[in-house]
């Protein structure tokens, strides 16, 4: 998921974006805005890259598995 810090970065670009007239109003939309986002992305159910690089390190043994079952199986099949 993307970290606080990024979020608040992207915010404030967002919120450099508001017209001059508005900046009376940059710090409120500037935190609505943060907490859009979060919610957003929370809802995204996205994953670390730990945690996505983790799972591929799974993926990868259980494929290896598989491919070893698969060998022995066509041997025993013989």
């Amino acid at each position: 998921m993307l970290d606080a810090k990024k979020i608040e970065e992207f915010a404030e670009k967002f919120s450099q974006s508001i017209p001059p007239g508005a900046k009376a109003f940059k710090d409120d939309m500037e935190k609505s805005f943060k907490q859009i986002l979060q919610s957003a992305i929370a809802k995204m159910d996205l994953v670390t890259r730990e945690e996505f690089d983790v799972q591929k390190k799974v993926l990868l043994k259980t494929r290896e598995k598989i491919e070893a079952l698969e060998k022995i199986l066509t041997e025993l099949e013989k």
